[in-house]
């Protein structure tokens, strides 16, 4: 019985064609197992350039943005927008690993904006200090990758582990001594210029320079692991993160040697 469905009855013809058709031969057969199967393009993976080229126009937005706060004189307000905006979407880049250049690029406009008002403000008190922390952010950056390259450090898990709890604990004394200032005019005196100040933000600009041993690290390990090109996105917020962390902190320990003059 034939079908009234038009696919079904389609279909029916087909076949009825093809058994009218002759059998193939041997060598044909044989071609037909020789040709190549289709395969979809070679997804291409990241190097070192991805990398550079990536975080030149991440670091290239931040220091733009910076630039215009500083210029337009935005004010502390726009300094807690910035960091409050910049935190949201850095820990929704770090918890997500979002490798979208959208979110990594506003976080670089967002936080630019808040370090070009602090800048300001420092600048303002200790004229050429904004500078001075800058030479001191590439020379802390270019040493630590001098390290890297000699092997003079070695990224082990026990030391990820170790820069990871440094890290932590910094930020755990940060939020105490905030909490208490509420009580105490210098809270626990991490901050306050007096010897434990120094000492502190020494040790964060070392912890800031772990953090970037563990940065050329993970570039190295996705490099030789394959990882996918828009991979360098991430590897690209990763060293923006840390070298604004150490050039923050480089900015205030310099503040403390010039209110001490």
């Amino acid at each position: 019985m034939e079908s009234k469905n038009p696919v079904f009855s389609r279909q029916s013809k087909g076949h009825q064609q093809s058994w009218g058709s002759p059998t193939p031969t041997p060598d044909q057969l044989q071609g037909m197992y020789d040709r190549p199967a289709y395969a979809p393009p070679a997804q291409r993976t990241m190097t070192i350039d991805d990398v550079v080229v990536r975080g030149f126009i991440t670091l290239g937005t931040l220091t733009v943005s910076a630039a215009v706060a500083w210029a337009l004189n935005l004010g502390i307000g726009a300094m807690i927008a910035g960091v409050l905006v910049g935190l949201v979407l850095g820990l929704i880049i770090s918890f997500k690993q979002s490798m979208n250049p959208a979110l990594i690029l506003g976080y670089a406009v967002s936080y630019g904006v808040a370090v070009g008002v602090a800048s300001h403000i420092y600048n303002d008190r200790f004229s050429g200090i904004v500078f001075q922390a800058v030479v001191g952010t590439a020379l802390a950056f270019a040493a630590t990758l001098v390290v890297y390259s000699l092997r003079i450090v070695r990224v082990t898990p026990k030391f990820t582990k170790f820069v990871v709890a440094a890290g932590l604990g910094l930020m755990g004394l940060m939020l105490v001594n905030w909490v208490a200032t509420f009580f105490i005019a210098d809270g626990i005196g991490i901050r306050s210029g007096g010897a434990l100040a120094y000492v502190f933000s020494i040790a964060a600009i070392l912890v800031g320079c772990f953090f970037l041993l563990l940065d050329f690290d993970s570039v190295e390990q996705g490099v030789r692991a394959g990882a996918p090109e828009k991979y360098s996105w991430l590897m690209a917020f990763g060293l923006t993160v840390t070298l604004v962390w150490i050039y923050l902190e480089i900015l205030r320990l310099l503040s403390y040697f010039s209110s001490s003059d």
